[in-house]
C-alpha cells in the first residue's frame, strides 16, 4: 500500500513492492500515452514506460515525490520524450558527419587516384615527343627556364623554343582530350 510520511511540509512516499505494483497498474497507460503521443512510435514510447517506472523502482529508497505520482509520473514521461528526441536528433547529426566525411575521404582518394593516373599519363606523353623538343619542354615546364635561357644554353633561337613549347603543348592536349573540361 502507498504510504504517506509528512516531513518538514514535504509529502514523501514510502514504495514497497505492493505500493510499486498499484502504482504501474494505475498509471503505466496514462505514462505510455504521454510518449506515445509525443513520438508516435510505440516501440520507443514501451521503452520509456519500462524505464521510468524502472528508475522508480531503484531509487525507492532515497526518493522523495514532493508532488503527486501521478503528476511525477506524467513529468517524467515528458523528460524522456525530450531526452530521446535529443539524443536522436545527436545521432542523426552525427551519422551524417560520418557519411559528409567519408564522402569527403572518398572523393579524396577518387581525387588522388585521378591526379596519378594523369600524372603518369602526361609524363608517357613527354617521353614519347622527339628528344629536342621533350628537352625543350623540360626544362620550361620542369626547371622553370624561360626562353631566352633554354635557346641560349641549347644554342638554338628564341623561335625555335617557342615552337617546341608549342608543338609540346599541342601533342598533351590532343592526347589528353577525355581530361578537358
Amino acid at each position: 500500500m502507498l504510504m504517506n510520511n509528512i516531513q518538514s511540509d514535504k509529502i514523501t512516499f514510502r514504495i514497497d513492492e505492493n505500493s510499486f505494483k498499484e502504482i504501474y497498474n494505475l498509471y503505466w497507460e496514462k505514462v505510455f500515452s504521454v510518449c506515445y503521443s509525443n513520438l508516435g512510435e510505440s516501440e520507443a514510447a514501451k521503452g520509456m514506460v519500462q524505464e521510468i517506472f524502472k528508475s522508480l523502482w531503484e531509487r525507492k529508497e532515497e526518493l522523495e515525490i514532493n508532488q503527486s505520482v501521478e503528476r511525477y509520473l506524467v513529468r517524467s514521461a515528458k523528460f524522456k520524450v525530450f531526452e530521446y528526441i535529443r539524443n536522436k536528433k545527436i545521432r542523426e547529426q552525427h551519422l551524417e558527419n560520418i557519411i559528409a566525411s567519408q564522402s569527403v575521404s572518398l572523393n579524396y582518394t577518387e581525387n588522388e587516384v585521378m591526379v596519378s593516373t594523369l600524372s603518369e599519363r602526361i609524363t608517357a606523353l613527354i617521353e614519347n615527343l622527339p628528344s629536342q623538343c621533350r628537352r625543350v619542354f623540360k626544362m620550361s615546364r620542369e626547371q622553370g627556364l624561360s626562353n631566352r635561357e633554354i635557346a641560349s644554353d641549347l644554342l638554338i633561337s628564341e623561335r625555335a623554343v617557342e615552337y617546341h613549347i608549342s608543338k609540346a603543348v599541342t601533342s598533351l592536349k590532343s592526347n589528353l582530350t577525355e581530361y578537358s573540361c
